[in-house]
C-alpha cells in the first residue's frame, strides 16, 4: 500500500465547472498530485486556458466543452473518455448554475427550469454515465459540490438552495446503491466562498456583512480551502468514505 495516501499517479479524472473558481482550484490540485484531469466548462476557450497552466506547471490535462445542462455535452463527453482512455476513476460534480437572484415569489420558469437541468439533472445524469463505467472498473469516486444553501436555504437563492438540497441527497442514493459497486459517492457543501459565481452575494453588502458576522473564522473562504476537501474525498485516504457530505464553511453552520 502506496505512504501517500493521496497519491493518483495513473487516474483519470474529469472536473466540471473546472475553468474557474472552485473547479479550478479542485483541477489544478488533482493533477498536482499526479491526475491526468479534464477541464470541463461550457466554453472551451475557457477551458484551455486551465488545461494549458496546468501543463505548464508540470501535470497532465486537457480542455474538454461540456454544458451538463444538455444532454448531448453530457452523451459526447463520455464518448470521448471512452473512446481515449477506456475508464474514468474519478468525477467531480462541479458546474452549477444560479441564474436568479430574488424573492422566491418571483422565481420565473425559465429561472426554475435552467437551475434544475444543470444542477440536479444534469448531475444526476453525469453521475450514471461515470457509474457505469466505474461499475466495470470495480472502483471509482465521485464528488458533488453542494452548498451550506442545501441545510440552510440562503438569502433570495430559493431555487438554487432547493437544488443543492436534492444534490445531498442524491449523494447519498448513489453512495447506497453503487457502494457494491467500489464506488464511493461524497459531497462537498462550501460556505461562503470568493468566486465569481457568488458575485451576487459579495455585491450585497448588507447580505456579506451578516453572513461574516455568522462565520467563527470571520473570513469568508477561497476556492483553495475546497479544493483539499475533495483531494481527500478521491484518495486512497477516503476509501472507506461513502455517502458523507462534508461542510466547508469556516463554522458557519455550527
Amino acid at each position: 500500500m502506496s505512504t501517500n495516501l493521496f497519491d493518483l499517479t495513473g487516474r483519470i479524472a474529469l472536473v466540471t465547472g473546472a475553468s474557474r473558481g472552485i473547479g479550478e482550484a479542485i483541477a489544478r490540485l488533482l493533477a498536482e498530485q499526479g491526475a491526468h484531469v479534464i477541464v470541463s466548462s461550457r466554453k472551451l476557450e475557457d477551458c484551455e486556458s486551465v488545461a494549458t497552466a496546468i501543463r505548464a506547471s508540470g501535470g497532465s490535462a486537457e480542455a474538454f466543452a461540456c454544458h451538463v445542462g444538455r444532454m448531448e455535452d453530457i452523451a459526447a463527453i463520455f464518448a470521448h473518455i471512452r473512446e481515449k482512455y477506456g475508464r474514468l476513476d474519478i468525477l467531480v460534480n462541479n458546474a452549477a448554475t444560479n441564474p436568479y437572484f430574488g424573492h422566491i415569489l418571483d422565481t420565473d420558469l425559465g429561472a426554475y427550469n435552467k437551475t434544475v437541468d444543470v444542477n440536479i439533472r444534469g448531475y444526476f445524469f453525469m453521475s450514471i454515465e461515470a457509474g457505469k463505467m466505474m461499475k466495470v472498473q470495480g472502483r471509482g469516486a465521485i464528488v458533488n459540490t453542494a452548498s451550506v444553501n442545501a441545510l440552510q436555504p440562503g438569502d433570495m437563492q430559493g431555487i438554487y438552495s432547493i437544488t443543492k438540497a436534492a444534490v445531498v441527497n442524491m449523494t447519498r442514493a448513489f453512495a447506497k446503491e453503487c457502494g457494491p459497486f467500489g464506488i464511493r459517492v461524497n459531497a462537498l457543501l462550501p460556505g461562503l466562498t470568493k468566486t465569481k459565481f457568488a458575485g451576487a452575494l459579495f455585491e450585497n453588502k448588507e447580505i456579506y456583512d451578516r453572513w461574516i458576522k455568522e462565520i467563527p473564522l470571520r473570513r469568508h473562504g477561497e476556492p483553495q480551502d475546497m479544493a483539499g476537501t475533495v483531494l481527500y474525498l478521491v484518495s486512497d485516504a477516503a476509501s472507506y468514505t461513502n455517502g458523507e457530505c462534508i461542510v466547508v464553511d469556516g463554522g458557519l453552520t455550527i
